[in-house]
């Protein structure tokens, strides 16, 4: 009997130990990701165990790189350093000077290329849904920084990661999880008529935002017990009312309708689900202003958000551990 007893209660003790597992949640909003860099910040030195990570856009590339292993400094190290406009546009710096130029059958405006010719006309362009943009730039740095194979289960990473796209073929959300983590991050940002699709089995993926852009939900699914979301929407009164392409004007428009998220429904669900919500105050700056000044703006808005919280991480730090046994917290 005793013996039996001895066993009963060694098969309870790694649960009754077992602490609240964590789920960081990063929105989309283009530029404005580098203040999510900046909570980070905070979030590492409170000690804040992160067991799960789901991103959109701009959110999937921080969170799948965090989730690989690069801790804030160095993300913030990337932002401050990477030439934005240039990785995301494949802007030619040669050619960046020039209003006009038609180069290999490539018109280029102010070195974006904007037309590859292949016998069509180049009169009426619609600026607005072009979707010429290859991001070869940005796949390529991803493709370095993960240095992964392209069969890869995102649970086997250091950190469990997920990435949300959109399927033009289905009008659909999907949540991506296994594969080449480049191209899940890549396709989770490719703004519709600017980038390329990803093609990924017989899926035509573009920007996650157009279906979840705070995707709690999705970390939900993957075991958090708490969630810690990040989110980059600033005035979150203003959306439209309906898919309107004569609105998309450019970058700044497309990139503007992305993070109004039209997909209401579901972010305001999402809203409910969290457990301690980080919204920056970066009223001032826009999707596209990955200006290196734009960019450190935003980075210490971050940081500034984080120090903000810093009673609030604390107590959830607090609430975390109160289960935790000595050996349940991984390092950051």
């Amino acid at each position: 009997m005793f013996p039996l007893l001895v066993a009963m209660l060694l098969c309870l003790m790694p649960v009754m130990a077992q602490r609240p597992k964590v789920g960081l949640v990063l929105g989309g909003g283009g530029a404005k990701g580098a203040a999510e860099v900046g909570v980070l910040k905070e979030i590492e030195r409170q000690g804040i165990p992160i067991d799960y990570i789901a991103g959109t856009s701009i959110g999937a590339i921080v969170g799948g790189l965090y989730a690989v292993g690069y801790r804030a400094e160095f993300l913030d190290s990337m932002f401050r350093s990477q030439e934005w406009l240039s990785l995301f546009t494949d802007r030619s710096e040669q050619l960046g000077n020039d209003p006009y130029r038609v180069k290999d059958g490539v018109t280029y405006i102010f070195g974006v290329p904007v037309w590859r010719d292949k016998g069509k006309s180049r009169k009426n362009i619609d600026f607005g849904n072009l979707g010429v943009m290859k991001g070869d730039s940005i796949t390529s740095l991803l493709q370095r920084m993960t240095a992964m194979s392209d069969s890869v289960d995102f649970n086997e990473l250091p950190i469990p990661f997920r990435c949300v796209a959109f399927d033009l073929n289905t009008d659909s959300e999907q949540v991506l999880s296994s594969g080449s983590l480049a191209l899940a991050m890549r396709s989770s940002m490719a703004i519709p008529g600017l980038f390329k699709p990803v093609n990924i089995d017989g899926m035509r993926l573009v920007d996650g935002g157009m279906a979840n852009n705070l995707p709690v939900d999705v970390v939900r699914k993957m075991g958090a017990d708490i969630v810690i979301a990040i989110d980059l929407t600033q005035d979150k009164e203003r959306y439209p009312s309906r898919f309107q392409l004569k609105e998309w004007t450019g970058i700044g428009g497309v990139l503007n309708y992305l993070v109004s998220r039209p997909d209401l429904k579901k972010y305001h669900e999402n809203l409910k689900s969290v457990d301690l919500y980080i919204n920056p105050d970066i009223t001032d700056a826009e999707a596209t202003s990955f200006s290196k000044a734009a960019i450190v703006s935003m980075l210490k808005a971050g940081e500034r958000e984080g120090k903000r919280q810093s009673k609030a991480l604390a107590a959830l730090k607090a609430r975390i551990m109160a289960k935790a046994s000595p050996d349940d917290v991984p390092e950051l």
